[in-house]
């Protein structure tokens, strides 16, 4: 008999709120950190590593959302250097604390992450649609590796933040 895995360490998403959303952001709270990548590729061990630092100093700060209000933000400025922005509900002493303003609009994908530069194309097209540009994009990761495995899809989201 099969064993089953019961983990669940990344809840089930749901993309239906995300999909083709626009988001009026004014001062949105997050903690920032960076980590080296290679090509726009992150080390895995190192990911773990930054996510699990980031989210023990929102926990401690009492600054953790709700699991339910989750958000991980993805921005490569650099093919060398990613910045992730950890969505917080207040200010963390000796964090890098940043606030994100402007118009951004969410669109929801379903597929390995080096399929990133196709999704921006398809988002390009989608804003051009619309009469819109964006400006530079975050990515939200919804679930790791091994739960995307678990729940059969790998969604991501991403968030064009809209030139104005």
């Amino acid at each position: 008999m099969a064993h089953e895995d019961t983990t669940q360490c990344c809840p089930e998403f749901d993309p239906a709120p995300w999909d083709g959303i626009t988001h009026q952001w004014k001062d949105k709270l997050f903690l920032k950190d960076s980590m080296p990548v290679f090509f726009h590729v992150p080390f895995p061990w190192k990911i773990s590593k930054l996510i699990t630092s980031m989210w023990n100093k929102a926990q401690q700060a009492e600054a953790a959302p709700e699991l339910k209000d989750f958000l991980l933000l993805a921005n490569d400025p650099s093919p060398w250097k990613c910045d992730y922005y950890l969505g917080i509900n207040k200010e963390i002493p000796g964090g890098t604390n940043v606030k994100l303003s402007g118009t951004f609009i969410s669109k929801v994908f379903d597929g390995p992450y080096s399929a990133v530069p196709k999704w921006i194309k398809e988002m390009n097209v989608y804003l051009a649609e619309k009469g819109l540009t964006a400006g530079d994009y975050f990515f939200y990761y919804t679930t790791c590796p091994r739960c995307a495995k678990k729940y059969g899809h790998n969604y991501v989201v991403a968030f064009a933040r809209i030139k104005e």
